[in-house]
């Protein structure tokens, strides 16, 4: 098979995950508590008893504590820790309520404001690309 050939039938395309979403949360499904389940944008910070936990928690739990040492949204941890986005949504409730995390809800009002999208796009075209040039603000 040479190097440009696409994986023939029999031969894995990547690796299959070790463990089923739905054993790392033993059958819940996000939101199935008490609320609903969080927005993909909810921030989650580690707090102190959660860092000073991070010996005793085990695999998924340890590592959303570990990559949650800096604010971060719920949809970046699951990309970061190439999670089911309904997984991080479970478990970040378990550590929530264990004290682990910090969640911080944005506003349902700010989150709709077309201003704050407008400013969001704005300052994602001053960033720039690998070259040092701007985006285009067109």
């Amino acid at each position: 098979m040479g190097e440009d050939s696409a994986p023939g039938p029999s031969e894995p395309v990547g690796r299959a995950p070790a463990i089923r979403p739905f054993l790392l949360t033993a059958g819940r499904v996000a939101g199935g508590g008490t609320g609903p389940p969080l927005p993909v944008e909810t921030q989650v910070v580690a707090t102190s008893s959660g860092l000073s936990a991070l010996g005793s928690l085990a695999f998924e739990q340890h590592d959303i504590v570990a990559a949650c040492r800096r604010p971060q949204s719920v949809a970046e941890l699951a990309a970061r820790l190439r999670l089911h986005l309904n997984v991080v949504r479970v478990l970040a409730e378990d550590l929530r309520a264990a004290g682990h995390l910090a969640v911080h809800v944005p506003d349902v009002g700010t989150t709709q404001d077309i201003s704050v999208l407008r400013r969001v796009i704005d300052g994602l075209r001053a960033v720039p690309d690998s070259r040092d040039t701007l985006r285009d603000s067109g």
